[in-house]
């Protein structure tokens, strides 16, 4: 999950109790992961309610799954998992995994979960249907409920491709609406997601801003000249390196086509570290466009091992589809990128990218623009070493200003204890 990264007043002050409703936790890699070590690190006595693993894949993990529930430790953390669909590689099976999670734990989690809690933190990605577990153990349990938005809903489902179904949507702006209502606080990942939460009834005086940040591992390295992984990397030439997930909403179309666009370059290696639900799709559009020589498919790596790909890579590869939902996202790969210290080359609209451009950490082009993509990666191999040392010295140095692990686990704290203060 983490490790230690410094101390903090919180921890001497008291101990609060902190139930954690997601529908992703370990072994899936989610910044939340961290988060909870951090929470504990400063004295929370921390309890988490989720499913069973099968995030990106859309297969449970080995060793997971099945019709009942089960409870676990992980570092010492009570880990209480219910039964639940898997993501599969379908729309439907997706739907079903969605709803199945949020069906699960709001009949299970107050029969598995029974003592109080002075907070409810819900950590919402997709979908926001885990809010509904949310607002029930707070209300069953006692707590401050905490709702901490990394995608804003109903915007990213029809963003994503999910639906375009007015009656569908309609519905799920109403589950949106009964789940703010309910919390003592909003949280949002992103300053621009703030006009979304209060247009759905949340008043502003309950919104906080508590930006994602990542685990100490996430810093500049030294790749021994040994590591096995070279090993899988193209000898020569440069390598932009995506690591992340393979899906609908992180556009691969325009990065084929961006990498289409630069066949001419066969030193540029369009390096992609991931699996998801568009994998299949992607490797199938390599093999017919003909870029098996420039563009590679790792599949999925062990979390612990991405700082070593990412000091491996001579630029940083982060993408979204272009649409106003992701305009004001700022995808949580960002500040690894950031963290480690490497240019960054964004394809993205909106505040992500106003951050690569603030920090002077790398080039932004806009997102679904496949020339600009391709026009940019060139200029950054091109680009000399220095220059390119440079950049990433610039990320790492915003990101210890805007998104230092202590600051943000304090300000996250601070929303859970709000209630306890003398």
């Amino acid at each position: 999950m983490g490790g230690a990264d410094g101390g903090s007043p919180f921890g001497a002050r008291h101990s609060v109790r902190v139930l954690l409703v997601t529908q992703y936790f370990w072994p899936e890699n989610f910044p939340i992961n961290h988060v909870v070590a951090g929470l504990v690190e400063r004295g929370c006595a921390v309890t988490v309610l989720t499913g069973m693993p099968n995030y990106p894949s859309g297969q449970f993990t080995p060793g997971y799954g099945g019709p009942m529930p089960r409870r676990e430790l992980v570092q010492g953390v009570p880990v209480h998992r219910v039964p639940m669909t898997a993501r599969g590689q379908s729309r439907r099976s997706l739907a079903l995994n969605y709803l199945s999670f949020a069906l699960s734990a709001s009949i299970l989690g107050p029969i598995l979960i029974r003592e109080r809690f002075d907070a409810v933190l819900v950590y919402q990605v997709s979908p926001v249907t885990v809010g509904i577990p949310g607002a029930l153990m707070a209300r069953l349990r006692g707590g401050t409920l905490c709702l901490w938005v990394q995608d804003l809903w109903p915007e990213s489902l029809s963003a994503a491709g999910g639906t375009s179904s007015p009656m569908i949507i309609g519905a799920v702006r109403q589950i949106v609406r009964w789940i703010y209502r309910r919390c003592d606080r909003v949280l949002v990942s992103s300053r621009g997601f703030q006009a979304s939460v209060e247009t759905h009834g949340t008043p502003p005086d309950r919104v906080r801003y508590v930006p994602n940040t990542v685990e100490a591992m996430y810093a500049p390295l030294t790749v021994p000249a040994d590591a096995p992984e070279r090993s899988e990397l193209p000898a020569a030439g440069f390598r932009l390196m995506y690591g992340g997930n393979i899906g609908a909403a992180q556009d691969f179309d325009t990065v084929l086509a961006a990498a289409s666009a630069t066949r001419h370059r066969p030193d540029l290696h369009w390096i992609l570290v991931g699996d998801g639900r568009m994998r299949a799709h992607v490797e199938a559009e390599v093999a017919r466009l003909g870029l098996a020589a420039t563009v590679h498919l790792l599949g999925h790596k062990p979390p612990t091992a991405m700082p070593t790909w990412f000091a491996l890579a001579d630029a940083l590869l982060v993408t979204l589809r272009r649409d106003p939902i992701f305009a004001v996202t700022v995808p949580s790969k960002l500040q690894a990128y950031l963290a480690c210290g490497r240019p960054v080359l964004a394809a993205i609209d909106g505040e992500a990218a106003q951050i690569v451009t603030e920090a002077e950490a790398g080039l932004s082009v806009p997102a679904g623009d496949p020339d600009a993509l391709a026009a940019a990666a060139i200029a950054l191999a091109d680009a000399s070493s220095e220059r390119r040392a440079a950049m990433g010295q610039a990320a790492r140095a915003y990101f210890e200003r805007e998104f230092a692990r202590d600051a943000t686990l304090d300000r996250l704290l601070a929303c859970l204890s709000e209630e306890l203060q003398p």
